[in-house]
């Protein structure tokens, strides 16, 4: 059993004891999260399809850790110009392990 949930902008596939890396969650490590935007819900017989989502479906999840991903150097250049900067990033994340998948009755 698997489910496309959607959150922070993004789709990801969750199965039960994967472990997501989403965009940043408010909430400290062990406490718990529900996504109930699910876009599909593959159950052991035909998949339910949302529209655009799939109403009293819910994936639970567990808060692993917040961190930050590697950083990434943003050059801009304009030619002849004597123009040039340089930025960095790091983007939050949370990681959240998937404790449990509930589909519609």
């Amino acid at each position: 059993m698997y489910a496309i949930i959607e959150t922070g902008g993004k789709q990801y596939r969750a199965e039960p004891q994967a472990i997501l890396q989403v965009e940043s969650l408010p909430g400290d490590v062990g406490s718990t999260v529900e996504f109930d935007a699910v876009r599909l819900l593959q159950t052991d017989q035909t998949p339910i399809v949302g529209n655009p989502t799939i109403p009293s479906a819910v994936v639970k999840g567990e808060i692993v850790r917040h961190a930050r991903t590697r950083s990434i150097t943003i050059f801009k250049m304009k030619r002849r110009k004597g123009y040039r900067r340089t930025k960095g990033h790091r983007q939050s994340f949370t990681q959240v392990r998937i404790t449990e998948i509930i589909a519609p009755a």
